[in-house]
């Protein structure tokens, strides 16, 4: 939760992602907030975790590994690196703020329900921290155009924390897959649904022996605007405020004449 105004320069930023401690995007978002703060930690899987959603490790114990100062490899998921990071490695004062991402690839309309990315950001705001998921879209066949995160992601956050937030709320940020200088602002939009399904695509190994890959959405379509998807589609980078509580009132509200 973020009750009021936070003061950038003075707040300690924990980092992290779900595509693993090399990634690019990693990086990227390392300079993002290193130029908003001199007190930046980096806790971040040991491998890629896309997809991990909100999973926690409890069947193995974990091992972190320090590569330098303010900056460890967890073998866990996205949401073991944010509870680590607060609870062991930073255990005199946690952040002030939690970044994760930049994510390769968009994190949107029913992505979020699957994302790693967006899934420690949750843990975050479950704990009880301001949590931002940042997410370059991309289109599969060309280089992800990183320099559109970095240009715009240091301005994004600096607005999105000038204000109180509302309990149990985090921040879904996704930039949209054009050149830095071609994003046609910043939009507010609501979480989508695209029209297409995710692509189950059968292949075969080297034996002959047969598979199922799970691919990606095969459109990133938008059933209806102001979504996100609508937003990144024109290019504009989308903000959506998401929340923990996932009761749907309207629907509490008309089951409440029958089971009264």
């Amino acid at each position: 939760m973020l009750e009021g105004p936070l003061d950038l320069a003075r707040s300690r930023i924990l980092v992290t992602n779900d595509d693993g401690i090399h990634a690019p995007g990693l990086k990227v978002l390392e300079r993002v907030a290193r130029a908003l703060s001199n007190d930046v930690w980096v806790v971040a899987p040991e491998i890629e975790q896309s997809g991990a959603g909100h999973s926690l490790t409890l069947r193995r114990p974990l091992t972190t590994r320090q590569l330098s100062k303010r900056r460890f490899a967890v073998d866990g998921t996205p949401t073991d690196c944010v509870l680590v990071a607060v609870s062991h490695l930073m255990p005199r004062r946690g952040p002030d703020l939690v970044l994760s991402g930049v994510n390769r690839g968009a994190n949107l309309g029913e992505d979020v329900t699957y994302s790693g990315t967006v899934s420690a950001a949750l843990e975050a705001t479950l704990i009880g921290l301001p949590a931002i998921a940042l997410s370059q879209v991309r289109d599969g066949t060309h280089p992800v155009k990183w320099q559109t995160a970095e240009h715009h992601a240091a301005d994004v956050i600096r607005r999105l924390t000038r204000f109180g937030w509302s309990k149990g709320v985090l921040m879904n940020v996704n930039f949209p897959n054009v050149p830095a200088n071609a994003v046609t602002g910043v939009q507010l939009a609501t979480q989508g649904r695209r029209v297409a399904s995710i692509e189950i695509v059968p292949v075969t190994d080297p034996g002959g022996r047969p598979y199922l890959w799970i691919g990606d959405f095969t459109s990133d379509e938008a059933l209806e605007k102001g979504t996100d998807l609508a937003a990144v589609e024109a290019g504009a980078i989308a903000v959506t405020p998401l929340h923990i509580d996932l009761t749907h009132q309207g629907m509490m509200r008309k089951m409440k004449q029958d089971f009264a």
